[in-house]
């Protein structure tokens, strides 16, 4: 089979992960080596390594208690913060809206 002809290498996207994004790493050299040992062993690249444990790493934290319990805190926290800004605009503006219609001189109906 020339170059040409070699079947397509499937894209990240094509394996379900989306848009992709780059992200570098640096690695002593005895850990890449493993790595490059354990992709070899395991038929796959070193990127497909390298997503598969960050993929098990986020399973493993989602299921962790305390992350969890982290988690909910600073969803309140974004959610408290997200309605304090949404109130300051509410003020700004409706403040705003309201004296201007209360400027605005009132047709009457004759």
């Amino acid at each position: 089979m020339s170059e040409s002809e070699a079947a397509p290498v499937p894209s990240a996207h094509n394996l379900g992960y989306g848009p992709i994004k780059t992200i570098a790493m640096r690695l002593n050299e005895s850990t890449r080596v493993q790595l490059d040992i354990i992709a070899q062993l395991n038929d796959r690249n070193v990127t497909d390594e390298i997503r598969l444990a960050i993929d098990a790493w986020i399973e493993k934290t989602r299921s962790d208690p305390v992350v969890q319990e982290r988690a909910e805190t600073v969803r309140n926290e974004i959610e408290h913060e997200a309605s304090t800004k949404c109130d300051a605009i509410a003020a700004i503006f409706d403040a705003r809206d309201t004296a201007t219609k209360a400027s605005r001189p009132r047709s009457s109906a004759r």
